[in-house]
């Protein structure tokens, strides 16, 4: 779990705040309340001000950010994709992090986790906004991390599409033990998919209510 102990960065004062290990975290708030930097913290992107941080206990002071970083994996709104075919993008990932490759079963659930019915041969290039937003989500999630960061994963996604990939994600993300830290601008998936909800007004975040799913 996420601990923080008066945190400042920004806009974003934490004076305390706990983010329960292996569940399902949704953080909702009115644009330039702090979301995004929370989530950075988390991914030492941006560090405190003042305050510290700690996971399990170690204090993201002490930890090397390379390393880190291929342990809390983080998707931003807008993903970074590499030159080359669908399979590029995904097994890139897990190269930087140091793993093998994915086999082509491995591949093939991920791109069905996200809805995602591409070819893994199909240049990256000539997906829409979306679909390279889904085509990040599965790298990560191809990565095995411990923690999942998103920045909006189904900003870019139709109704029907964002309820399937938040059923599948979630249900992974609990199925694997994963903990899931997700900023959403719906509070529906947020009332329907978290288990925790942080709201963020004027700069302080706070856990306001959970729905605990067996």
């Amino acid at each position: 779990m996420f601990r923080f102990h008066e945190v400042k960065a920004g806009v974003l004062r934490v004076p305390n705040l706990t983010i329960p290990a292996k569940a399902i975290t949704c953080i909702i708030g009115e644009s330039g309340s702090g979301k995004t930097t929370l989530l950075r913290l988390l991914n030492l992107l941006d560090s405190p001000e003042e305050g510290e941080i700690w996971f399990d206990g170690v204090s993201l002071n002490e930890v090397n950010p390379v390393e880190w970083r291929r342990k809390a994996v983080m998707v931003p709104q807008t993903p970074v994709m590499f030159k080359g075919t669908v399979e590029d993008n995904l097994q890139i990932g897990r190269f930087l992090a140091g793993q093998p490759s994915a086999n082509r079963e491995q591949l093939m659930e991920s791109l069905y986790l996200f809805h995602l019915d591409k070819e893994l041969s199909q240049a990256a290039d000539n997906l829409s906004g979306g679909e390279k937003q889904r085509l990040a989500l599965a790298r990560a999630v191809l990565m095995n991390p411990e923690v999942l960061l998103l920045d909006e994963p189904t900003s870019a996604l139709d109704e029907a599409t964002s309820d399937t990939l938040m059923q599948r994600l979630t249900a992974h993300s609990r199925r694997n033990g994963i903990m899931l830290v997700m900023i959403t601008h719906s509070r529906i998936i947020a009332d329907t998919y978290a288990d925790y909800i942080i709201e963020v007004k004027h700069g302080i975040p706070q856990i306001n209510g959970g729905f605990i799913h067996e």
